[in-house]
């Protein structure tokens, strides 16, 4: 399936009519952008009349006195108050929020799922969203939710918003466009999408059926990791993640609003697109990252380092140190450290640790970890490899050697994840998952080491 996306003009700030997307660089950064010239004030914020006839809004992702307040500023066609009107309630089956714990469902043990297999429903961003686990509560504003899509229908004259959460969108198979408030952004697999909360946006296929996880993210907004020791240069850098340039549609067409608000999904109708955003200037914004352009880092003589350094996201906890979530990525890399056991070892954790397989093999389940697989360690529970992957690793040539065709992540979380209703009895669950380990033997000889 191809080209599904609804051909709608933008008119965008390289001064062109089309659907080309366009971007900016850097993470965090105060952009300014206008689709039209001199549609951006110069000097102050809220003039007492804008250019072009157009309306002053601010969007806050942080309470105004936050160090430093996350916020844009919008000039656009209407104000926001002209695109909601009286809402509707509305059943979104299997789109789930904190607290969502199922008495049915047990959550404690070690899960895997194969791939959700795509169906012949026509699904939209909305209608196509099933939650696998969530965490916390999404009332007061902290943990996280884990969910799978499946997308095979562009959203027409529809829009969506999260009142709840900011969306990490991490996909694995067909490429989506997001026509949001503040501009065009593509992705595709190897490539990460962040929605900001509060942001409106409308989700074109442009090469389906589209497959991918999602993180959604009920506490403070994702920020680059506290480098430490590791200094100023590799992981993830300010400047591989673009912002979209201003795009803006003037259309009169009867159109649909959903909202995500407190864990509940309500509807209104407006009589006009609400992306009509002119220009903007501010650091609360949207962006992509291409994972390929991440530098991971590692041992370069002995043991294995926690795998805290391979984070591309986290989204702090107030607790120092502790995350609400950690975006992780495993990717190619070369492991050369001498006399050591090289894949994760085994351990438990107070972290709930939710993986995803992009593509390729990963090191520590060499099988039943399949590409848009995922799985699941609870917090606090064992996990670690598998027999073969242990005696492999215990009995390798320990020469240089080069992981290739791996990408896999994880979304890390200080709150025990929850197994929704869907997870437990309709996503394809391994159920012999936790028989993985069952072969392990025994190797203890109290009469002599190892060596």
């Amino acid at each position: 399936m191809k080209d599904q996306a609804h051909p709608h003009s933008f008119v965008q700030a390289d001064k062109t009519i089309g659907t080309t997307a366009g971007y900016m660089p850097g993470f965090g950064n105060d952009f300014e952008t206008e689709a039209l010239p001199d549609a951006l004030p110069q000097g102050m914020n809220s003039p007492q009349k804008c250019n072009y006839g157009l309306y002053g809004e601010q969007l806050s992702g942080t309470a105004f006195t936050a160090n430093p307040p996350e916020r844009t500023w919008t000039y656009r066609i209407r104000p926001s108050v002209k695109h909601s009107a009286r809402y509707t309630k509305i059943d979104v089956p299997y789109w789930k929020s904190a607290p969502n714990v199922d008495p049915d469902v047990i959550s404690l043990g070690q899960y895997r799922w194969d791939p959700v297999a795509h169906s012949d429903k026509s699904l939209t961003w909305v209608t196509g969203m099933h939650t696998m686990t969530t965490a916390g509560d999404v009332n007061t504003q902290v943990g996280m939710a884990s969910h799978i899509y499946l997308v095979t229908q562009s959203m027409v004259d529809e829009y969506f918003f999260s009142a709840d959460s900011e969306l990490l969108v991490v996909p694995q198979e067909g490429r989506l466009r997001f026509c949001t408030e503040l501009g065009i952004i593509d992705v595709e697999p190897k490539e990460i999408a962040i929605l900001p909360r509060g942001l409106v946006y409308r989700v074109e296929v442009l090469d389906g059926p589209c497959r991918g996880f999602v993180c959604e993210n009920y506490g403070q907004k994702f920020e680059l990791p506290a480098r430490g020791p590791i200094g100023a240069n590799c992981l993830a850098n300010p400047r591989d993640f673009k912002a979209p340039v201003a795009a803006f549609e003037d259309r009169e067409v009867p159109s649909t609003l959903t909202v995500k608000w407190c864990g509940q999904f309500h509807q209104t109708k407006i009589g006009q697109s609400p992306l009509d955003v002119v220009a903007w200037h501010g650091n609360y914004a949207p962006y992509k990252y291409d994972l390929r352009a991440y530098c991971p880092v590692g041992a370069i003589l002995f043991d294995h380092p926690d795998p805290s350094i391979f984070t591309v996201l986290t989204a702090p906890s107030g607790v120092p140190g502790t995350a609400n979530i950690d975006f992780v990525l495993f990717r190619e890399r070369w492991m050369v450290a001498e006399n050591t056991f090289r894949p994760p070892w085994y351990h438990k954790n107070i972290m709930s640790e939710l993986m995803g397989n992009i593509y390729g093999q990963y090191d520590a389940k060499p099988k039943g970890f399949v590409p848009g697989g995922m799985s699941l360690h609870n917090m606090m529970l064992p996990h670690g490899p598998d027999k073969n992957a242990f005696e492999g690793a215990s009995n390798a040539d320990l020469k240089p050697h080069k992981l290739e065709n791996t990408m896999s992540f994880m979304f890390e979380t200080r709150f025990p994840q929850h197994l929704t209703a869907y997870a437990a009895n309709e996503a394809p669950l391994q159920d012999d998952y936790i028989d993985c380990w069952s072969d392990i033997e025994k190797k203890f000889d109290g009469t002599k080491g190892t060596k």
